[in-house]
């Protein structure tokens, strides 16, 4: 059940992508760092059809963290590479190669071999005080170095930084919206009392925003496809560390989960690396 939720969640994220990626790489570079790009997007209604798919996709997402494992359900959102490439292709136009084509199938066959050779644990409702300081004190640290050294980054390696910093807060949110829909048992009231609510409000502001910069430099597959592998990463080692979700699975399994782990990085790092087509249309990059 978890894994089908998941998928679609990953299907409605790459069409929120994609509509999205369409808005923003009408912006400079400069403005898609500034605290108030979001609400110049949101005056585009496409921007808006794209973040309401978004908002399935994050309904999506959370029914499926409620009734399933942060390091079961990350991973398959990774599969949001495979359903925008060819989205990107019919959407704006720009080709995607056989290479980035056999990459996207590698990311799927390195998924589907992760979740058959892992057992990942379930793990405890909540992290304790000192997880979530250590959880969120790292998350912030990597992430605003990275976003520094993106700033006078080429736009392909800048898509590839600023998805590398997003991927690490989606992580952080993932973890922030497990804790939040567990307590939805003990009512709305108990949850609009916690902290952990307004934490990922925030949280889910900023990555919104560094994703829309990762997309305005108009390079969709180095974008996307670094945002979710380390979305999935950071997920893993954070629900790891903060939840005890840990891989429990014989040396001979867990030898297979890294071996497709390492399939599914090299699909991805084939797409981080690619390139818009020379003949693509106009305004595409």
């Amino acid at each position: 059940m978890d894994v089908v939720l998941a998928l679609a969640a990953a299907l409605a994220f790459a069409v929120g992508t994609v509509l999205q990626q369409r808005v923003a790489e009408q912006a400079d570079a400069d403005e898609a760092l500034r605290a108030g790009f979001l609400l110049r997007l949101a005056r585009q209604p496409l921007w808006l059809v794209g973040v309401a798919a978004d908002g399935a996709g994050f309904a999506f997402q959370a029914w499926a963290l409620a009734v399933g494992r942060l390091v079961v359900v990350q991973p398959v959102l990774v599969t949001s590479v495979v359903f925008a490439l060819p989205l990107g292709a019919r959407l704006r136009g720009q080709r995607a190669s056989r290479r980035e084509l056999t990459a996207a199938v590698a990311v799927t066959v390195g998924l589907a071999a992760f979740l058959l050779s892992s057992n990942p644990g379930s793990g405890t409702a909540d992290a304790t005080t000192a997880a979530w300081i250590a959880s969120g004190a790292g998350c912030a640290l990597v992430s605003g170095l990275l976003v520094a050294a993106a700033r006078r980054a080429a736009p392909q390696r800048r898509a590839a930084l600023l998805g590398i910093a997003t991927g690490i807060l989606f992580g952080l949110s993932a973890l922030l919206t497990k804790t939040t829909v567990d307590r939805l048992d003990g009512g709305i009231l108990h949850v609009l009392a916690d902290w952990h609510v307004y934490a990922l409000a925030v949280v889910g502001w900023i990555s919104l925003t560094l994703s829309q910069a990762a997309l305005q430099t108009g390079a969709l597959a180095p974008a996307i496809a670094t945002m979710l592998a380390v979305d999935s990463i950071a997920s893993v080692l954070l629900g790891a560390f903060a939840l005890d979700e840990g891989l429990r699975a014989s040396p001979l399994r867990i030898v297979g989960a890294a071996l497709a782990l390492v399939v599914m990085i090299a699909g991805i790092a084939v797409l981080a690396n690619a390139k818009a087509e020379p003949d693509a249309p106009p305004g595409v990059r």
